[in-house]
């Protein structure tokens, strides 16, 4: 009996640690925005972009009320870095939420920073990466063609232009 307890005690501890294992390896995704980070990974696969180990260096991707919105300061979405610089979390400001096609362009942009290696492109350039954008549905209207030169000028795919092996399956 006092053996058939110690093993029951063994395999509790055992599970539990497992389960602590794997909720450290998922990431929070807000509902609300998962659509358009699933449509976001279409396009990574459609070039060819391996996007899985980077998800897993996240915490979470989500909708927040904490990003300035006010008429001189507007953060539509951001990274968010650990203690050793890297991204950990994608926020976005719970406005983003009113327009699909805003939402779309500051998703796009933020997911491209962790998972194509972008930074900025410019200022004001109306491309998916610039650093303000005086009219989001310009980008829009372009949606593809914006798309197709995010991917393919981004540093993930240049690289593995580069080098195939590296590119996923």
């Amino acid at each position: 009996m006092l053996f058939t307890m110690k093993k029951i005690l063994l395999i509790i501890i055992f599970l539990q640690f497992s389960l602590t294992i794997q909720a450290q390896d998922e990431v929070y995704i807000d509902g609300r925005i998962r659509p358009v980070l699933d449509r976001f990974f279409e396009y990574c696969k459609k070039y060819d972009i391996d996007y899985s180990e980077k998800l897993l260096q996240l915490e979470s991707i989500k909708i927040v009320d904490t990003l300035p919105l006010s008429k001189f300061n507007t953060v539509l979405g951001k990274v968010l870095r650990d203690d050793n610089g890297n991204i950990n979390k994608i926020v976005f400001n719970w406005a983003t939420l009113f327009d699909k096609e805003i939402l779309n362009v500051v998703a796009f942009h933020e997911f491209a920073h962790h998972f194509l290696d972008y930074k900025h492109t410019c200022h004001d350039c109306n491309e998916i990466m610039a650093e303000t954008n005086s009219s989001y549905f310009d980008i829009a209207r372009d949606w593809d063609n914006q798309v197709d030169y995010l991917f393919t000028t981004s540093p993930v795919y240049l690289k593995n232009q580069n080098d195939p092996s590296i590119a996923s399956n």
